[in-house]
């Protein structure tokens, strides 16, 4: 089994917490030893923990969402809902990409499998001059890739693989998490995107509604596991 995977996005608000909290779910219900972080956050409430994407990281891996648990794996959190590079820049302290980095890697030196879920999409930038792409090809793992299928999804999809590919960072599989709004079914996005990528796994998910724990209702995942 791989030591950990790269949870990215063709963009935000796309569904990377969802794909994410499924797997690590998935994985703790095999009994595999998992490690959830949730490194860098951006428009984070510090009154709703267990609502955040690292509360329900947290929530997936059968952790209690503390404080204290929150600062484990998501070190860099910031209130506003704004790229992290300025939301960091407005708070007088700049993210350093060395220190996420190594943040990671010490997770990784440990049992088990590590998933991390990065921030926004794939170029989303984490400081002034380095962006998602250049933290996921510095730590060397498989990225999940996620997509959805809202209008102008499958441009945006291919061409986060296309970055990656070029990159050098290894793609795992895209999971295709279905928008509230898309001008055909999900089938055919799914049809398309995996016609442009023969090489990779694409998984669909349909939108789930009104779970109070929707990675539990997340399908199968495992094939993404090499």
């Amino acid at each position: 089994m791989v030591q950990g995977l790269f949870v990215t996005g063709a963009g935000t608000e796309i569904g990377k917490t969802l794909i994410a909290t499924a797997l690590v779910h998935q994985l703790v219900s095999k009994r595999v030893a998992v490690r959830v972080l949730k490194p860098v956050v951006s428009g984070f409430d510090a009154e709703n923990l267990e609502d955040s994407d690292s509360g329900r990281l947290l929530t997936a891996a059968g952790i209690n969402v503390t404080r204290e648990a929150i600062d484990g794996i998501s070190p860099w959190r910031f209130s506003e809902p704004i790229a992290p590079n300025m939301a960091a820049n407005r708070t007088g302290a700049p993210i350093d990409l060395d220190a996420v980095v190594a943040f990671c890697r010490a997770s990784l030196a440990g049992d088990g499998l590590t998933v991390i879920e990065g921030i926004g999409g794939v170029m989303a930038p984490v400081t002034d001059e380095a962006s998602v792409l250049d933290w996921m090809a510095a730590l060397g793992l498989p990225a999940i890739l996620v997509g959805s299928s809202y209008l102008g999804a499958i441009s945006h999809t291919l061409t986060a693989a296309s970055v990656l590919i070029d990159r050098g960072v290894p793609i795992a599989g895209v999971v295709l998490s279905e928008s509230a709004d898309q001008p055909v079914p999900l089938a055919e996005t799914s049809a398309t995107v995996a016609g442009f990528l023969p090489h990779l796994s694409v998984i669909e998910v349909p939108r789930i509604k009104g779970e109070t724990r929707p990675w539990e209702a997340v399908p199968d995942l495992m094939a993404l596991i090499a």
